[in-house]
């Protein structure tokens, strides 16, 4: 049996998409997965399952999300070791407040022209006095650095926050998220 994370994006934010967790472990237990828990209200579930394509996993948990709770999210699923490479490969080692660095992973690799987005993005930040925001791909995962805040960052918002950004179909989360998700994965 493997260990693999889901994330689903979109869920449980502004109000729209309610999930709640019991429910959500209730569903991805009803899959046949096993050992599952869920870490905070914003999707995230760790789990074991004697099937390792995480683009089935992916497939089968959206499909018996949207047939059981009557939301749509987007799901990602990552292995254990994906994960764990995404940590290793993080740019930002040396930031120490682990909410400022966000990880934004996808179903599959970095989308074609993040690196053009990310050029674009900055140079927008910049010119709206916010150029201290960074983003850089590594492995499979884009970083987006904020040491002023997500929720003010200019660059993240240029990525993320616009359907034609070629990232925008990315789940991000905080730092601090992505390592427990990690250290729940071992216990």
């Amino acid at each position: 049996m493997a260990t693999h994370i889901a994330l689903l994006r979109g869920i449980n934010v502004g109000g729209r998409n309610k999930v709640a967790m019991a429910d959500l472990r209730a569903v991805v237990s009803g899959l046949g997965h096993t050992d599952v828990a869920t870490y905070i209200q914003s999707g995230n579930v760790v789990f074991t399952s004697a099937g390792g394509d995480t683009e089935v996993l992916a497939t089968a948990l959206e499909q018996a999300i949207a047939s059981s709770l009557s939301v749509k999210p987007a799901v990602i699923v990552l292995s254990h070791g994906e994960l764990a490479q995404a940590v290793r490969d993080n740019p930002y080692p040396d930031e120490p407040n682990p909410k400022m660095v966000h990880a934004v992973f996808f179903r599959g690799p970095v989308p074609a022209g993040a690196a053009g987005a990310i050029e674009a993005g900055q140079r927008r930040a910049a010119e709206r006095g916010s150029g201290r925001d960074s983003a850089r791909i590594a492995g499979r995962a884009l970083f987006v650095h904020t040491p002023d805040g997500f929720g003010r960052s200019e660059l993240a918002l240029f990525l993320l926050g616009r359907s034609a950004s070629p990232v925008a179909a990315g789940t991000a989360r905080n730092w601090s998220t992505v390592t427990k998700l990690l250290a729940l994965c071992g216990a």
